[in-house]
């Protein structure tokens, strides 16, 4: 006797799900608004496996992170074909996806973005650092009215340090014309509490960036959604 080809195929499919219940639909007719985190994923990765539709692979892998978009962004291909129903092709459609959200968080601002406090930075700083495992360490470059003039890479390291250029840097700050300048790098440990070695950079930094006329009035350490500033926590005069 032949086999059904059908009986493969599971009941529980999103094909055999009401039209305004199938992810692709829902956003057609409701709007991305109406969609949940699992069912954007869905859509990312089109098809679950044999036994599992896409949106409960979808659930199971954002149950992996607690459903925390944040840490599903730290997840690389390697870490998400070991989901069973997840292949290369699948795995690069979700970190494209990721990187595509911090891309667009990190556009051009239409305006001169104007730095009135930590926050501010921390809003500049953080696309360029965020999910990182290895150090980086970045230097934002401001006018007189303290609006954004640029934003430079230093250097990058491992995942316990990188080494930050104090020549490398004033020469920046001295082609851009900067009055005054902030220094940001991330810690991929999460713990925002800055070292030794932390304090001494920006107090070198500070002092031979004042023998060119310029400024640094903040240092921020990023970890994770945290930061640490040196200027809230009195730092930048010691």
């Amino acid at each position: 006797m032949s086999e059904d080809p059908s009986s493969d195929r599971p009941s529980f499919s999103i094909k055999s799900w009401a039209e305004d219940d199938r992810p692709r639909e829902k956003l057609l007719n409701k709007g991305r608004i109406a969609l949940t985190n699992a069912e954007l994923v869905a859509i990312l990765i089109g098809s679950g496996s044999k036994n599992e539709s896409a949106v409960e692979l979808s659930k199971r892998i954002l149950s992996s992170v607690d459903n925390d978009l944040n840490r599903l962004g730290n997840l690389g291909i390697s870490d998400l074909v070991k989901f069973k129903g997840i292949g290369e092709a699948k795995a690069i459609s979700i970190v494209a996806a990721m990187e595509m959200g911090r891309r667009r968080k990190d556009s051009s601002p239409t305006e001169v973005v104007k730095i009135t406090c930590s926050k501010d930075s921390y809003d500049v700083i953080y696309p360029f650092l965020a999910d990182l495992d290895h150090e980086q360490f970045f230097v934002i470059l401001l006018n007189r009215g303290n609006r954004l003039i640029d934003t430079f890479r230093i250097s990058q390291g491992g995942v316990s340090g990188t080494v930050a250029d104090t020549k490398l840097i004033l020469k920046l700050g001295i082609e851009k014309l900067a009055s005054s300048i902030i220094l940001a790098h991330n810690h991929p440990s999460g713990n925002t509490q800055p070292s030794q070695a932390d304090l001494k950079l920006t107090k070198n930094i500070s002092e031979a960036a004042k023998l060119m006329d310029m400024s640094v009035i903040d240092h921020l350490i990023i970890a994770g959604q945290s930061y640490f500033s040196f200027a809230d926590e009195g730092l930048m005069n010691s």
